[in-house]
Order: structure tokens, then C-alpha cells, then sequence
């Protein structure tokens, strides 16, 4: 089954198992869909997922460096060299914010918020997982 947003619950296991008040870095794995899945009463144009995400992508960058954070890596991924078969992403992104709360009050911000209909239509699936960085 596809992942594309968090539950409350998997919101609140976040805030409670991460290090509070430590800079983080969240693993992003990206699968796009081909054509964008807007639901139909949205008045989006029709376009791809790719651009469906550029659109979302363009106020989340504001909101993460806004939040204190940045874009540490983002990539193109070819292959799974270790993977079940039928997993493939198309996109790695790793950003790192300065602590879960400074992530979790982005997630909460109205701007954010409302942008992420493009990120919702633009997943096929999608995996966001938090880390702490080590020296």
C-alpha cells in the first residue's frame, strides 16, 4: 500500500522517539506518478507527478530553510542494488533541520500545509524517515 502522508499516529511515535532539540536529517525515497492524481473537484491542470511535486517544491523549500533547515542531498535513483523486486524509487532527498520541532511546526504551518495537495498528487509512493546525524 502506498505511503504518502503521515497519520496522527505516526506524527506523534515521531515527536515522542525523536532526540528533541537536535538537528535531524529526514530521508525522503520518491516514486512519482506519471500523470498527477488531483482529485477531480481540485481545479488543478492536468500534469505530470514531477511537475505536480515542482509546484509543492517550491514553497517547501521556502518553509524548510525558513524552518532553519536545508537540502543536504537530492538525487536521481537508477537501481536497487538491495531491494525487494518490486521496489523502485525514482528520487532520494535528504534535508536536515535543526530539531523534530522545527519540522513538526513546518508540517504545521498553513502555507506548508496547503502546498501539499501537489505533494499528495504527485506520489506514486513516497517514504519519509527520520535520522539523527553522527559525528
Amino acid at each position: 500500500m502506498p505511503s504518502l502522508n503521515p497519520s496522527q499516529e505516526q506524527l506523534q511515535r515521531f515527536a515522542e522517539q525523536m532526540p528533541a532539540g537536535e538537528p535531524i536529517l529526514m530521508l525522503n525515497l520518491l516514486r512519482f506518478h506519471d500523470q498527477a492524481t488531483y482529485p477531480a473537484e481540485s481545479g488543478h491542470p492536468s500534469c505530470s507527478g514531477r511537475e505536480a511535486y515542482a509546484i509543492y517544491s517550491r514553497t517547501a523549500i521556502r518553509k524548510v530553510r525558513a524552518a532553519g533547515g536545508q537540502v543536504e542531498t537530492m538525487a536521481n535513483a537508477h537501481v536497487a542494488l538491495i531491494a525487494p523486486e518490486q521496489e523502485h524509487w525514482d528520487e532520494l532527498l535528504l534535508v536536515r533541520y535543526p530539531s523534530p520541532e522545527a519540522f513538526l511546526a513546518m508540517l504545521a504551518d498553513p502555507e506548508y500545509r496547503a502546498a501539499t495537495v501537489h505533494r499528495t498528487a504527485a506520489f506514486a509512493d513516497s517514504r519519509l524517515i527520520g535520522c539523527s546525524p553522527r559525528s
